[in-house]
């Protein structure tokens, strides 16, 4: 494909890849999150409905609860008023036909009866009352309180007390305003998690690419070697790899890099790898400012495994007519130490691949060495060649969080020093990207590695 092609498709390309990325692991937590977000609301609808009682003694209700109680009551006085009307019209009506019976029959009520109407005449009358009146008060209030429902009496009205009453308050409810409510909480959750999801991937992304775009951080860091003779201390080598020069960085890019590492005065510049994402024709003015690396002892270069995937050999070419040393498989000595540079084992389907053999096999072994290789993974040749520090790349650091995990599976090291018997490593960040120009806790760096000696 053209590299102007690339160059239109990557941004919303790449992008999108980020954003999928930062959009499912949110929306994963939520999906997790849910079932405890929904039974927070539920507990507290629950609290709602039963935190107490009205003044009349009623249960309070949610206000879903509430709302279908409001349409399912009849016109007027509402349903209590209904159920007080229809019971004293009822009792109106029993009383009316009772006393046409009576008179038709000449016999009145039966002796049952008009013994427990005297009854209930005695006591009306031992408490000052009238009989009459205390008759018909008690049949349309009798009938209202059969009418009205359970959990709308208070608890002493509730077969089994207080605490049936309390129970069957606080119990979910089953009415259709119920349904809706569970509805309604599972909608809000819902929206909730994908609002949440969307402001996260937004954040995280947006806060990526400034990361990615912006200027590499320089990190220094200091490395004892026990062989390095007094004339080696201090000696600083500024270290970067992962430029990634392709369809979205490009002269500029680089042209940063090399005044931030022209600004830390190094005795050394080592590239170690992965400088480019395209060929010669189309990169070749993209990597010119590199002429212009400024350091004491000058500049060096190994191969990475994109420069197998943009034609190795012309890069390689390239590269040292713009000053800088390409170290194919070689060695050089420098004050104080060897410097070494292996390929990458991108190259080996080529037969270029990494010969420690020949960059390091007739080495004076008092020497301290220092070696250029481009994937942490050369540790293990490094450390049975006796290597005592080795400079890499590759990982990225992870580029973006959680990649550091998946980059941790191939590689011993993902970012910093570590030790691995006798022989150091280091592993830069890198100080472009490759794919998403978006960094996520793993910010790019140039580092300024500092040799110390014991013997200064």
């Amino acid at each position: 494909m053209p590299l102007a092609a690339e160059r239109f498709l990557a941004w919303p390309g790449y992008l999108w890849l980020a954003m999928i990325l930062y959009l499912t692991l949110p929306l994963l937590v939520g999906e997790a999150a849910r079932p405890l977000l929904l039974r927070a609301l539920r507990h507290r609808a629950t609290r709602e409905r039963g935190a107490g009682t009205a003044q009349d003694g009623r249960p309070r209700l949610c206000a879903a609860e509430a709302a279908h109680h409001r349409d399912t009551e009849a016109p007027g006085d509402g349903l209590e008023g209904a159920a007080v009307a229809d019971a004293a019209s009822a009792a109106e009506a029993a009383r009316a036909r009772g006393g046409q019976v009576g008179a038709a029959t000449g016999q009145g009520r039966r002796p049952g009866a008009r013994a427990a109407q005297a009854a209930g005449r005695g006591s009306a009358e031992a408490l000052g009352g009238d009989p009459a009146t205390q008759d018909r008060s008690a049949a349309p209030a009798a009938g209202a309180r059969a009418a009205e429902p359970a959990h709308h009496r208070g608890p002493e009205a509730v077969p089994g007390g207080p605490a049936v009453a309390d129970a069957f308050a606080a119990r979910p409810s089953t009415s259709p305003a119920g349904s809706a409510g569970e509805a309604s909480r599972r909608l809000f959750v819902s929206r909730g998690v994908a609002i949440a999801a969307g402001v996260v991937a937004t954040g995280t992304v947006g806060y990526g690419m400034r990361t990615a775009l912006g200027p590499p951080r320089v990190k220094r860091v200091t490395v004892p070697l026990a062989k390095l003779g007094p004339q080696g201390h201090g000696f600083r080598i500024a270290v970067v790899s992962d430029i990634h020069l392709g369809p979205i960085l490009g002269r500029a890019h680089t042209q940063r890099i090399v005044d931030t590492v022209n600004r830390t005065r190094p005795d050394l510049v080592a590239v170690v790898g992965d400088l480019v994402d395209g060929s010669v024709h189309d990169l070749g003015r993209a990597a010119e400012p590199l002429a212009r690396l400024r350091s004491r002892h000058g500049s060096f270069f190994v191969t990475g495994n994109h420069e197998y995937f943009s034609g190795a050999a012309e890069w390689v070419d390239h590269v040292r007519s713009l000053g800088v040393h390409p170290l194919e498989n070689a060695r050089v000595e420098v004050p104080g130490f060897d410097l070494a540079g292996v390929n990458d084992l991108g190259g080996e389907s080529e037969g270029q691949g990494p010969d420690f053999g020949k960059a390091l096999g007739d080495r004076d072994p008092a020497r301290a060495c220092v070696l250029l290789a481009h994937q942490p993974v050369q540790i293990h040749e490094a450390v049975r060649h006796h290597v005592d520090l080795q400079l890499s790349g590759h990982t990225h650091g992870g580029q973006m969080w959680p990649g550091d995990l998946i980059a941790a599976l191939p590689n011993p090291t993902v970012a910093g020093l570590e030790r691995y018997g006798d022989t150091q490593l280091y592993v830069t960040r890198g100080a472009g990207f490759w794919g998403p120009p978006v960094r996520v806790a793993a910010p790019p760096d140039i580092t300024v590695v500092e040799l110390a000696s014991p013997r200064a």
